[in-house]
């Protein structure tokens, strides 16, 4: 497997929690158990992503700025995660940024999925992709259980 594919999974993931979340209502235990979910996922992968796929293409210079980039947006994220922690879920503003937070993420793992994809495939080796993936997946195993 190469980091693309492993990156992609977890997107994946993250997709599905953002849409259950923003499909929930109330301070439920459920909503609570989901949230729980998505920022362990969030924060756990924004550090996988940063240490074994952002950090090696900041040696490009085809790749620098994507990356700088990248890491910009995870911040941005975090933000609007500390956001909802400090707001309460029974209000109606913890939905809306919950979607904000949905629309952030989703712009995300696109641009990453359809553009800086390619541009990191063409400077990273075969050998490069398949070791950043299993470093990557031993990074977000604690989360797996």
């Amino acid at each position: 497997m190469q980091i693309f594919e492993a990156i992609r999974q977890d997107h994946e993931r993250q997709r599905l929690l953002l849409k259950i979340l923003v499909e929930t209502s109330g301070a439920t235990e459920a909503r609570r158990e989901y949230f729980e979910d998505l920022k362990k996922e969030l924060t756990q992968h924004a550090k996988a992503e940063e240490r074994y796929f952002y950090s090696p293409l900041m040696e490009s210079d085809k790749t620098i700025d994507a990356s700088r980039h990248g890491i910009a947006e995870h911040h941005e994220i975090d933000e609007l995660i500390e956001k909802l922690d400090q707001t309460s879920m029974s209000s109606a503003a913890w939905l809306r940024y919950m979607k904000e937070l949905q629309e952030k993420v989703e712009h995300h793992l696109t641009e990453e999925e359809r553009e800086f994809f390619q541009r990191a495939g063409k400077v990273l080796s075969e050998k490069e992709k398949e070791a950043l993936a299993e470093e990557y997946q031993l990074e977000m195993e604690p989360i797996r259980g």
